[in-house]
């Protein structure tokens, strides 16, 4: 992965380790793949209130003086950048061991509680139905988008995920598109004795723990029933693809929906989601273990939307203040540093989405190095480097 390709790539660990094994090393496509990632977390030290110090690891997320905003969870590093290192560099030294791996995503989140979203929900998309409360419990109901949809295929959603039509709503809320997918792709791609199942959104940890075992993947000692060993292909390696094809938040186990913690209060589909889930993927499998997969249904076809609005602001023509140019240094480097120190400067630039549309060059920023002996300078640090974060 180069420069040219990370310029824009903000501090996360996916960016670290991802420089650590690929910067130098060709012209070839690789990545960190995401797996089942939902509920997994590089703040190893664990939630902890940042007021009083102690652990407010329990059901909501919340501590005694504050409530949810104070309880944050922590990493092993002093600050989120050592600790971004830190992760960054326990995965690159574990990926660069083996010669296939799919590394999960670091993803981090909190519940939170406040009466006010209630009530800014009421007032802009009216107040969501008992039978949604009922449908999602124990999910108390944030945005109701099931309900508002703008249902302009058909007036009809026939996914085998959603739990009812809401036709009374149709054109009445968020056009010109729904807010979340009606018809989601599900597949499973298989290679020798590996099947990768498609998952069109974030998994947590068992949950795919769960949808591996139900099509094909001997977990540890188990030895339940699964449709490709039953079906004569023994032996079946199952991995998880995430974030496929169309994304739909996360799903969790439906245990794990009682506690409503950010991966369940973000499965949209209500606690069964997981369950219907196995049941599409056990079809599958059967189908592709039997050979017969010609004699499946397609399934219904997702609506396609030819006039996609984009919330990007278009770019603007750059100017300069009055009396400088581009390029004109505001606040110079110092002609020494100690090691360790930070280097500050400023001056006049452009837009950087200009630049990345009108590129001249391959970074926005270079660290040189003057070397007397060849009277020329060296680039040691770009703007993916990690001294330059």
């Amino acid at each position: 992965m180069s420069a040219f390709l990370m310029e824009l790539v903000a501090v996360n660990k996916k960016a670290y380790k991802a420089i650590g094994c690929f910067f130098w090393q060709g012209p070839y496509v690789a990545a960190f793949a995401s797996s089942n990632l939902g509920d997994v977390s590089p703040n190893v030290l664990g939630p902890h209130c940042t007021n009083t110090g102690e652990s407010c690891e329990n059901a909501n997320s919340s501590c005694p003086i504050g409530g949810p905003s104070m309880c944050v969870a922590e990493g092993p590093g002093q600050d989120m950048f050592e600790s971004t290192q830190i992760i960054g560099r326990i995965i690159y030294d574990k990926a660069k061991r083996v010669a296939i791996i799919l590394i999960i995503t670091f993803l981090i989140g909190m519940v939170e509680g406040n009466s006010f979203w209630d009530t800014l929900r009421d007032q802009v998309l009216g107040k969501p139905s008992e039978e949604i409360k009922e449908c999602h419990k124990p999910k108390p109901v944030l945005l109701h988008t099931g309900e508002v949809m703008h249902l302009d295929y058909h007036g009809e959603i026939s996914i085998f995920l959603t739990l009812k039509s809401f036709h009374a709503f149709g054109s009445q809320l968020l056009k010109p598109h729904p807010w979340h997918p009606d018809i989601v792709d599900v597949q499973i791609v298989t290679l020798g004795f590996l099947a990768i199942t498609a998952i069109p959104g974030e998994f947590t940890t068992m949950s795919g723990r769960r949808l591996r075992q139900a099509v094909g993947e001997m977990i540890r000692v188990l030895h339940c029933l699964k449709e490709f060993e039953a079906y004569g292909m023994l032996n079946m390696t199952v991995v998880i693809s995430g974030l496929c094809n169309v994304y739909t938040h996360y799903i969790t186990t439906y245990e794990e929906y009682q506690a409503q913690r950010y991966e369940a209060a973000s499965t949209i589909y209500g606690p069964h989601t997981l369950s219907a889930y196995i049941q599409l993927f056990r079809v599958l499998a059967k189908a592709i273990a039997t050979g017969t997969v010609a004699n499946l249904s397609s399934g219904p076809e997702p609506p396609f939307f030819e006039e996609l609005m984009s919330p990007l602001i278009p770019n603007i023509v750059d100017r300069v203040p009055l009396g400088r140019t581009f390029g004109d240094i505001l606040l110079p480097a110092n002609s020494t540093y100690r090691v360790g120190e930070v280097v500050e400067v400023t001056f006049v630039g452009a837009n950087p989405k200009n630049s990345a549309e009108n590129r001249t060059h391959q970074t926005f920023l270079t660290v040189e190095k003057y070397e007397a002996t060849s009277a020329t300078w060296q680039i040691m640090h770009n703007d993916a480097s990690w001294e330059t974060r």
